[in-house]
Formats: C-alpha cells, structure tokens, sequence
C-alpha cells in the first residue's frame, strides 16, 4: 500500500495518481478516471478534480493508495 502525506488540506485525484507513480501523466490519469478504472474509497470516479483528503482510499490497476495528513 502506498501513501501519500498531504501538504495542503487536499489534493486532486489525477494528482494522486501521478504522485503515486499510477500515472505517468495527467493524459495518462484523465483517461484511467473517465474509463471508469479508478475507485476513490471502493466506488468508481469520473471526477478527475476529486478533492481527495485524509483517510480517503485510491484503488487503480491492483493498487491502493491511502491519502493521510
């Protein structure tokens, strides 16, 4: 499991998925979130601007990413 410590109060899903190394670039990211094939807290996005903060959970591609403070 990876994680990811926020330096503000939130961060933005396509973000996460860069930082977390899922994604290799925000085209990379959109098109994960818009075809349905990322969870944020075990239901599917499609916003890739989610506001993602503390405790909230990313699975993508077998992974999972916690967002901690």
């Amino acid at each position: 499991m990876e994680i990811i410590k926020l330096r503000d109060d939130y961060i933005k899903l396509g973000q996460a998925l860069k930082a977390a190394g899922l994604a290799e670039s925000g085209v990379d990211a959109k098109f994960a979130i818009q075809d349905g094939l990322v969870k944020v807290n075990g239901e599917i996005e499609y916003q890739r601007g989610k506001k993602l903060v503390d405790g909230d959970v990313i699975e993508f591609d077998g992974e999972i990413v916690k967002i901690t403070k």
